[in-house]
């Protein structure tokens, strides 16, 4: 099988919480990051959901790969799973990512279920720092997650004024 590569756009970019052997910066063509997720548990509640990051179809997204070698590839998957699939609002799927050094690797990423009940699609600034604001869950206030991720995109050299706008109004 190989090594395996996990795409990183949120959360996972600072947080990965696994072992690696490589990290770079990478871009997925055909989705882009967007806070489009009701969390119901990580970062909310069913009664006052948070908002978390999902990939969505369209534009590109620029985050973080991660190679893990074929040995610690079964334990990263489940690790995964149990995380990223807690209300299966993603799908998990394999796709081509571009690597900072121009490699093309297919890396593990979870894609946004349009058509689960936490999808949120768009929402607007003031809606969206409103609820980001009022919730919390089982993996703390959802504003430090929010903050922490436009740090960690910042840091990544990109801009992104709709997430910078909510963040502002916090």
């Amino acid at each position: 099988m190989g090594d395996l590569w996990v795409f990183g756009y949120g959360s996972l970019i600072w947080r990965p919480g696994f072992d690696f052997e490589e990290r770079a910066k990478a871009r997925l063509a055909g989705f882009h990051r967007a806070l489009c997720v009701r969390s119901h548990v990580h970062r909310g509640t069913p009664e006052r959901p948070g908002l978390v990051f999902g990939l969505d179809r369209g534009g590109s997204c620029v985050g973080m790969a991660f190679r893990v070698t074929e040995g610690r590839r079964d334990q990263t998957v489940a690790y995964l799973r149990e995380r990223e699939l807690v209300t299966n609002v993603y799908r998990e799927t394999t796709l081509p990512v571009r690597l900072g050094d121009g490699r093309l690797v297919r890396a593990l990423a979870y894609v946004v279920d349009r058509g689960h009940p936490q999808y949120a699609g768009r929402i607007g600034v003031e809606e969206a720092a409103m609820m980001v604001a009022r919730s919390h869950g089982q993996s703390g206030p959802n504003v430090d997650y929010v903050r922490s991720a436009l740090t960690e995109i910042e840091a990544l050299g990109l801009k992104d004024q709709w997430l910078s706008s909510v963040v502002a109004r916090l």
